[in-house]
Formats: C-alpha cells, sequence, structure tokens
C-alpha cells in the first residue's frame, strides 16, 4: 500500500478558516465533535462513503455519509485524532487533527478518482497541494478547477463560475482562466443520432384488451437528459425515453417470495396530468443477491480508442471507469482488455482480480488515435470471453464507446447475428456510451438489447461509480431473463389506455407465450417500472377518435365480454425465463381499482414520467405543469440513501427555466 503525505483540499480552498482544532478553557476532553462533508473533484456530494474515527491504528468509531455527503462524530477524546474516508473508485483519504479541546470547523473533504487501496494523508490547517504535485487551485462556490490527478472534471454547471470563464486556479489541461467547457465548442458541430420515438397512443380497451411489451432496465436516456440540462440545453425528443427516466430510480417494492426471481407489485390513483384519467403503476423487483456469493466474473473490456474518442470525457472517463471496476475484483475473477480503432488488438489477455496494479497499467497505457472498425473488435472480445468461459458465472462483454462505428463491417444485421449467438452461449453484453457531439445512441442501445445487457450512459465518475460499483449486482448479474408484460383490462372500468413510455419494446400479442421471442432482462435486484394512464369507462377517449363505420352499426349499449360482478381493473401477467433456461414461466397478479391515495412509489414515478412529458413537449402532457412535477417530487420522495431524488427535483428546477426560454426565444437547435 502507498502512502502519500499532502494536505487537505479543504478550508484554505472552500471554508473562511482555519481548520486546526481551537483550544477553549472549560470544554470537557471528551466532547468534541467532528464534523464534514464528502466531495467529489467535481465539487458534488458523495453519499455512502464510509468515515473512520482513528487514534492510533484503533477505530473508535465509523459512521457512512449520508445523502448531502455530511457526516458527523461527537464525543471525540482529546488527543491527536485521523478521520479516514473510504469510498471504491475513489482514493482512501485521512485527514490529521491535531491535539485540542473544541471543535473544530467542519471539514469539506475532497476525494481523488483513483483506486481505494491507495490512502492519501493530509494534515489540516496547511495551504493546499496536490498530492501529485500538479498545482491546483479551486473557485468560489465549491467548483474546483483543472484535472485532477490526471483526470478530467465533470463540466461545471451553467451559472458556474467555471462555465462563466471564471479562472480555477494555475494548474495545467483545463485549469488556466481561459477555460471553456467542451461542450460550449462541440454544440455547434453536434451529429448526434437517436431513434425516432412516435409516442404510444390510446388505445380503446374493446379493440385492443391485451398490451404487450419487453421490460428495460437501461438507464441511459436519463444519464444523457442530465448532461444536456446541465449544459444549458433541452435534449431532442428522441433523447427522451420516458421508461428509462422512470427506471434510473429505486422503489421500494417487496422482493420476490419463495423460486420466482421476480415479485409484482400494483397501484392505481388520479392521474397528475389529467385528473379525469387513472394513473396505474405495474412494478417489477428482481431477487438481490448477496456480494459475497457473486458467481465468478469473466469481463471483457472492449475499448473503443478510436480518434473520436480523445476528448476528456470520453476515453479518459472510461479509462477511469474502468479503473473503478477493477478495484472491486476478486482472485477469482479474470478481466481481459481489447481495443480497436483502426484495427482491433488485445491490449491485456485475461487476467486475474488480484492483479490489480497489472490491469491498471495496462488501462492507463491506451491511447486514442485513428479511425473506428468496432464489429472487428466486438469479434475479438467475443472470441476471447468464449475461451476463458465460466460455467455458472458471469460472463460478459462490457463495451464502452462513442458508437461511431465508421470503417470495416458495419452492417448491422451481421453484427446483430453475432451478438444474438453468443448470448444464446452465456455470453452477455453490455454497453457504457460517452460523448456527445457525435453520440450513436441509437446503436448503443440495439447491440445492448440484442446482447442481453444494460446500456448506460457516464455522464461523469459519478455516473460510472453507479453503474459500475454501487450497482454492480444488477448491472452484472442477470437473475431473470427475456422478461415480458402482459395486461388485460377490463372494459367495465376502462375505456382506453396509454403505455407511458416503452415505444421500441412493444411486442404483439403472440409474443407473449413464444419463447422464442427475446425480450428484457434483469440483474439482482434491478427494478422495473411501467406506467399507464387509463381512461374510466364513460369518458371520452382522446386523440383517439375515429370516424362512424360504413359497413357496420353500432350497438347500444356496445357489445362487451364483461367477467361476472368482476371486480378488477387489470389483470397482470409476466413470463421470465432462468438465466440459462430455454423455457418460460409465468406469473399472475389481478388488479382492483379501489381509490387509493399515492404511495412514495407512485407519486415519485408520476413526477419522473410528467417531466419526460414536458420535457418531450408531449401531445399527451395534458395539464402538466413544472411546479406540479416539482410538488411531486417534494411530497413522495421517500427514502433517498444515494440523493439521487434530490438531484432529480434540481435537474426539474433547471429544466423549467431551459424551458420557459425555449418557449420565450424559439432557437430552432433545441426543437426536435
Amino acid at each position: 500500500m502507498r502512502v502519500l503525505t499532502a494536505f487537505v483540499l479543504f478550508v484554505g480552498l472552500f471554508l473562511t478558516g482555519p481548520v486546526a482544532l481551537r483550544s477553549e478553557p472549560g470544554v470537557p476532553a471528551q466532547g468534541r465533535t467532528i464534523s464534514g462533508t464528502a466531495l467529489d473533484p467535481a465539487g458534488g456530494v458523495l453519499p455512502g462513503v464510509i468515515v473512520e474515527l482513528r487514534q492510533g491504528e484503533r477505530v473508535l468509531q465509523r459512521t457512512t455519509s449520508d445523502a448531502t455527503g455530511a457526516w458527523k462524530f461527537a464525543n471525540v477524546p482529546a488527543g491527536e485524532v485521523r478521520v479516514r474516508l473510504a469510498l471504491a473508485g475513489f482514493v482512501t483519504t485521512e485527514v490529521v487533527l491535531k491535539a485540542g479541546d473544541a471543535d473544530p470547523a467542519p471539514l469539506r473533504v475532497v476525494l481523488k478518482v483513483g483506486v481505494a487501496s491507495e490512502v492519501v494523508t493530509v494534515t489540516a490547517g496547511a495551504e493546499v497541494v496536490d498530492t501529485q504535485a500538479a498545482r491546483i487551485g479551486g473557485v468560489p462556490g465549491g467548483v474546483l478547477g483543472g484535472v485532477v490527478g490526471g483526470l478530467p472534471n465533470a463540466p461545471p454547471p451553467p451559472g458556474s463560475p467555471a462555465a462563466k470563464g471564471v479562472g480555477t486556479g494555475q494548474g495545467g489541461g483545463r485549469g488556466g482562466g481561459s477555460y471553456q467547457p467542451q461542450y460550449m465548442r462541440e454544440v455547434q458541430r453536434d451529429t448526434a443520432s437517436y431513434a425516432e420515438i412516435v409516442e404510444n397512443r390510446f388505445r380503446s380497451v374493446t379493440d385492443h384488451p391485451l398490451s404487450t411489451f419487453s421490460v428495460d432496465v437501461d438507464t441511459a436516456s436519463y444519464a444523457n437528459v442530465r448532461r444536456f440540462l446541465n449544459e444549458g440545453r433541452i435534449p431532442p425528443a428522441d433523447a427522451v425515453r420516458i421508461e428509462e427516466l422512470i427506471n434510473y430510480f429505486k422503489y421500494d417494492y417487496p422482493a420476490p417470495r419463495g423460486d420466482a426471481p421476480v415479485s409484482i407489485t400494483s397501484e392505481v390513483a388520479a392521474c397528475p396530468w389529467n385528473p379525469k384519467h387513472r394513473l396505474a403503476l405495474v412494478g417489477l423487483r428482481a431477487k438481490p443477491i448477496d456480494t459475497g456469493k457473486t458467481p465468478p466474473r469473466n469481463l471483457t473490456f472492449l475499448l473503443d480508442v478510436s480518434g473520436s474518442m480523445s476528448p476528456p470525457n470520453r476515453l479518459p472517463l472510461v479509462k477511469t471507469a474502468m479503473q473503478m471496476l477493477v478495484d472491486t475484483l476478486r482472485p477469482e475473477d479474470r478481466v481481459g482488455i481489447v481495443v480497436y480503432s483502426g484495427n482491433s488488438g488485445l491490449a491485456l489477455k485475461p487476467t486475474t482480480g488480484d492483479k490489480k496494479a497489472i490491469i491498471n497499467h495496462a488501462i492507463e497505457e491506451l491511447r486514442a488515435g485513428g479511425s473506428t472498425n468496432g464489429a472487428s473488435g466486438i469479434q475479438l472480445a467475443y472470441d476471447l470471453a468464449t475461451e476463458n468461459f465460466v460455467k455458472g458465472g458471469v460472463n460478459r462483454v462490457i463495451l464502452a464507446t462513442d458508437g461511431d462505428f465508421n470503417v470495416g463491417t458495419t452492417s448491422h444485421a451481421d453484427l446483430m447475428r453475432m451478438i444474438e449467438a453468443k448470448r444464446e452461449r452465456g455470453i452477455f453484453l453490455s454497453v457504457l456510451g460517452v460523448g456527445e457531439s457525435n453520440l450513436k445512441d441509437s446503436t448503443m442501445e440495439m447491440l445492448a438489447d440484442k446482447g442481453n445487457g444494460n446500456y448506460s450512459y457516464l455522464d461523469s465518475i459519478q455516473e460510472a461509480r453507479r453503474v459500475l460499483i454501487a450497482e454492480a449486482g444488477s448491472t452484472l448479474v442477470t437473475v431473470a431473463k427475456d422478461v415480458k408484460l402482459q395486461i388485460e383490462f377490463n372494459p367495465r372500468f376502462a375505456a382506453a389506455y396509454r403505455l407511458i413510455g416503452y415505444e421500441n419494446r412493444i411486442l404483439r400479442k403472440e409474443d407473449f407465450n413464444n419463447d422464442r421471442k427475446d425480450a428484457g432482462e434483469m440483474g439482482a435486484g434491478h427494478t422495473v417500472t411501467a406506467l399507464y394512464e387509463i381512461v374510466p369507462a364513460g369518458e371520452e377517449i382522446p386523440n383517439g377518435g375515429v370516424d362512424p363505420l360504413k359497413y357496420q352499426q353500432p350497438v347500444d349499449p356496445p357489445a362487451r365480454t364483461i367477467a361476472t360482478n368482476s371486480t378488477e381493473l387489470m389483470n397482470i401477467k409476466v413470463r421470465y425465463k432462468a438465466p440459462d433456461g430455454d423455457a418460460s414461466k409465468l406469473l399472475e397478479f389481478p388488479v382492483r381499482e379501489n381509490g387509493q391515495r399515492m404511495t412514495a412509489n407512485l407519486g415519485f414515478a408520476a413526477a419522473v414520467a410528467e417531466f419526460g412529458l414536458l420535457v418531450r413537449r408531449s401531445d399527451f402532457r395534458g395539464e402538466a405543469t413544472w411546479e406540479q412535477v416539482m410538488s411531486l417530487a417534494r411530497e413522495h420522495r421517500g427514502k433517498d440513501p444515494d440523493g439521487y431524488r434530490a438531484e432529480f427535483a434540481r435537474l426539474a428546477d433547471l429544466a423549467a427555466a431551459l424551458d420557459t426560454r425555449r418557449r420565450t426565444t424559439s432557437v430552432p437547435h433545441l426543437h426536435r
């Protein structure tokens, strides 16, 4: 273990005075309180940091930073103590506090990105010095400029001093006073592509009683929408996949019971943006897995090192993300690395997880340059994964790219057939998207879908940590595959329905019982949420009327088949297969209309859905307002240990301001 001695990035940078402990007469020796906040290099708070109070080698107290990054120790004894902060994906940091009797000023400790096995010891109350000898300065408000540890910071939010061009110290890279964010330099030549979304319309229950679709656990759209908003732009409508926005968040559904790997939850309440309608939630939760029982992992990193990956928020970010994942490897895990640009090649043969230094060195040596032969790289990566296949283990290729496949065998049909063949052999594909100006979102989503994997977008180091560490079980360990839902609506209570989102996941009703039809996967602990806007019986169907038929006469009352004395609004069916199975199993769950009030699950999901309707300028947004989005998000925030729901409220406030500007200025490039 390497111990570096340096000084802490805090009060001289972020506070108004020194943090050395003050001596005041009459304060009991056991009465000190030490508190602080854990921050990432971009100034964002870090929840979930393990914080220990130490004296010598003894651990006196231990706690975890909350959703705001805050932590506190009470009744701290006199004498010199150390506060150790540790979080996977960041360098472990120890703050030395000298002897004293009074409470020190709250600490604001910046954790550097890196491997947790490295320890940086810092001393309170001294001049700021970087641990790697590169000078780092700061700006008011906690926005840190420059390059920390040779890795880029996330782009500063609009309105921050860095975004306005305020000097951020004397460091190299982006740290000088002439700093201009990458997105400001590239926005005029944006060639990103998104698959067109034709929103689901209201469907008559009489004509279409069944709604069938595949689950979707991708979250790329939310992170990408967040990037757009933080850059001061409303995203294109086709970049907004509402189901991915909703499923970015965890919901408090009960865990599965018995042998079933999936549980079903439902809820019905008034629709916020159309009070005459009902809003129904259908929720699934996959069985969690004990991290100590995670099967051996055979991982193949497939990394795009073409010239388009050179900006700081592409290959440098990917390298950091991969090193964060390496930090979690066990001796029974293996990692191989394949890279591709004009040609593909083996950067690291499969190496066991106890050789982290070797793996990290191979990642660090990667450089961007050349054109993109993605198909060749995928073939080599699958070959490597096949050669080292672990029966009963996690066999997965992790592709990180901006999706710009522009040289070589680029036939999507050929790629899809190869990926589908490999998934049948138990090798799945996950995709990490990066970049912005030439992001090929539609290509990456398609690759992940065909590979039985997840598509995530990395807009920051924090998102990389969420995907690859905090949610590694659900990202990498599949517990149910080919998961499909089929909902049957009762015309006694429902005249029409509209599935919100999932436009590219719709299946024919016959596909539900067809075990040869591919569908989505659920990882350990995953939750999937779907919302239906339901038109009650007797209400007019919006955007769904048709002219009277010429050759058929309507019957009054309309002919219907209704279960005798049925009190059920709808019936939910779920089909799934075991990860290594070929035959599906069926779960069934009837839902009754009982007029209940919203719980935190439906309330928060409704807030996110309404947010998506407004950002998209959806034809179905009804009476949606930004004020209502923020009110729902505040009222139904529920449990928020990671702070993501609090962040959503901030994004909604930002989106509201940008949407107002969009409507008053009508800038062409802000529209689809």
